[in-house]
């Protein structure tokens, strides 16, 4: 015990020592600030084994900060295999008019985040990391669209009318405004439509009319204004699009 006592007070006026040595070496050092603090030198190894205090490192400049990681399209690939096939096809065209086709769409975090509803989508997307879905959407993104046709030659004179200009005594905007002339939209601001199946398309105009679908203010407002008709008028038009 005599001993470890012996050690311990050896420790404690070695420690007093060095740090007496380093303020007679900067008489303008404030107390208890070693001189390094002040030449921009940091204190020596042997003062901070002896106070047991941990080396401070300088910060890593921004320079090397940690750059945000590439999406990987062969893991979006085998996750889309995984997890998205089934309903939407092996490039994302799905078949199937009621499931969309998935080029160039950005609507996984919605669902995750429930800001958009859907129990089947929310249940497949709660399974993904934000890794795994930037890796999807740029897969899909990768996948060129197959060409869709309009089907109702009665209505498809006045899709195209909402869709090109709109309806100016109800106050609808054109759809080529945010969308683009040809449905390609604005990558992360605008989806494609051109292409798309118009069953989905007029439901999804549906859900927003109706107040169901809830993550677009505007898209609601527009939705708004439209009747049946012109719903499947503009989405029968949207299908033609290219």
């Amino acid at each position: 015990m005599k001993s470890i006592a012996f050690l311990l007070v050896a420790a404690y006026i070695g420690l007093s020592a060095a740090l007496a040595a380093s303020h007679a070496a900067a008489p303008g050092a404030a107390p208890g600030t070693a001189s390094g603090a002040a030449s921009g030198t940091p204190p020596s190894a042997a003062v901070v084994a002896a106070s047991g205090a941990a080396p401070v490192t300088a910060p890593a400049s921004t320079a090397q900060a940690k750059q945000p990681a590439k999406p990987d399209l062969v893991k979006g690939e085998a996750s889309f295999t995984a997890v998205c096939v089934a309903c939407h096809a092996a490039d994302g065209n799905s078949a199937i008019a009621a499931n969309p086709k998935l080029s160039q769409q950005h609507q996984l975090q919605e669902y995750k985040s429930g800001q958009r509803n859907n129990a089947i989508m929310k249940g497949f997307a709660s399974a993904l990391s934000d890794a795994d879905m930037k890796n999807i959407a740029y897969w899909v993104a990768s996948k060129p669209v197959k060409p869709g046709f309009a089907k109702d030659k009665e209505l498809v004179a006045l899709g195209e009318r909402i869709y090109r200009g709109g309806i100016a005594d109800r106050q609808v905007p054109a759809c080529a405004g945010c969308h683009s002339p040809s449905g390609a939209g604005i990558p992360s601001q605008y989806p494609r439509l051109g292409g798309q199946h118009a069953e989905y398309t007029a439901t999804q105009l549906t859900y927003f009319r109706d107040g169901v679908r809830k993550n677009n203010l505007q898209m609601t407002q527009v939705a708004a204004k439209l009747n049946d008709r012109e719903i499947k008028a503009v989405s029968d038009y949207i299908a033609g699009l290219r």
